[in-house]
């Protein structure tokens, strides 16, 4: 299992827990942290024991985004990181989930700040839990910049346009109550319990049949862009070979057998 100083990995049975781990900055990003959390995707995504992913941050704060000081010039430390960076130049924006779409689930849980390049990081996550004091927002214009993570080009197709403008072009702070209400994330819980709920969501999509949750999750993805005609034959190819499966036959005997499923990939 990997992990860096900036970023810790750990498993909660089939579950793959990634936490953000530079509290004393507000977890914004350094070179430690994106090597580590890109190499935490790709264990994900090759490690079929791992059924969902929970993207959480320590200290109470998920991500404050990047660190505007290294962004001046000033540097961040991390240096031993540095040749990840330069021999893949796109390795920050697959840690971001920018270019890069994880296989299994993916599960928020956000206490704390959740700002510019975390909000960012947000929309590409799955399934998404705050804490009641949790703030979100996209403050990159307030600062002359281009919130480039994505936020242009995914906010409005998760959100509805009118509340994606509103939060790219006023830079204000969003509450995790209005951020409920606008649909960026789908629920909020007392402070200080975003990660178990998370990893009580988890535990709900582990006990489903890995393939068919592998599929669905594709499926969403890969139909949002087409007509409707177009993306239901989409469906149907990528969803057909599911039902030929020895887990959906093990799906089918366990519920006629009144049983808990036993899943095998297979």
């Amino acid at each position: 299992m990997g992990g860096t100083e900036h970023l810790t990995v750990r498993r909660e049975g089939a579950t793959l827990v990634l936490t953000l781990n530079r509290p004393e900055a507000k977890n914004a990003l350094s070179p430690a942290m994106l090597v580590g959390l890109h190499d935490g995707w790709i264990e994900a995504d090759e490690d079929d024991s791992v059924r969902s992913v929970v993207f959480t941050g320590a200290g109470g704060t998920f991500c404050s985004g990047m660190d505007l000081k290294a962004l001046a010039g000033n540097g961040m430390g991390g240096e031993q990181y540095r040749d990840r960076l330069k021999a893949d130049p796109d390795l920050h924006w697959k840690a971001m989930l920018r270019h890069h779409r994880p296989r299994k689930p993916v599960i928020a849980a956000v206490e704390g700040y959740c700002v510019a390049g975390g909000t960012e990081m947000l929309q590409g996550t799955d399934i998404r839990v705050a804490g009641e004091s949790a703030t979100f927002g996209l403050f990159e214009v307030r600062r002359g910049l281009f919130p480039i993570g994505g936020s242009t080009v995914r906010l409005p197709r998760q959100i509805p346009r009118t509340h994606a403008l509103e939060m790219l072009l006023t830079g204000r702070p969003y509450t995790a109550r209005e951020a409920a209400a606008i649909g960026l994330i789908g629920h909020v819980v007392p402070d200080g319990t975003a990660l178990e709920k998370a990893l009580e969501i988890a535990e709900r999509v582990n006990a489903c049949g890995p393939l068919a949750v592998e599929a669905v999750k594709a499926s969403v993805y890969e139909t949002a862009g087409m007509t409707e005609p177009d993306g239901l034959a989409a469906e149907l190819e990528r969803g057909w070979p599911v039902f030929a499966t020895a887990d959906a036959k093990e799906g089918a005997r366990a519920f006629t057998e009144k049983r808990p499923p036993v899943y095998k990939r297979a």
